[in-house]
């Protein structure tokens, strides 16, 4: 069992700055990349945000490309968002995903529960 635990969301100012974490425990082999996923309304899909890989390889979303940094900490099995010059539309419930192999060397994700970031004057 993995647990994924974000924190770092709240109210922001526009143009404000917010730095999320998600720490993962549990039964981890490896991992082999961590994302960032916000949902902007109940029932809609997730969209991709960030993700950064085991080589600490990293791709953003054309929406967040130069506002937001994405980061980890290997040896805490924790990764960053830091979001900077923050609009009302990136206002959403954020995601932490991990892709991992298990003790097992078995492939598979967890995800967290969310961190809502409200941007609004």
């Amino acid at each position: 069992q993995v647990h994924l635990v974000e924190s770092g969301g709240g109210l922001v100012q526009p143009g404000g700055s917010l730095r999320l974490s998600c720490a993962a425990s549990g039964s981890i082999f490896s991992i082999y990349s961590m994302s960032w996923h916000r949902r902007q309304a109940p029932g809609q899909q997730p969209e991709w945000v960030a993700t950064i890989n085991s080589a600490d390889i990293t791709k953003y979303a054309d929406s967040v490309k130069g506002r937001f940094t994405i980061s980890r900490d290997s040896a805490k099995n924790t990764t960053y968002l830091q979001m900077s010059d923050l609009t009302p539309e990136d206002t959403a419930v954020y995601y932490c995903n991990l892709d991992y192999y298990d003790a097992s060397y078995y492939f598979t994700s967890a995800w967290g529960q969310g961190t809502p970031v409200t941007v609004s004057s």
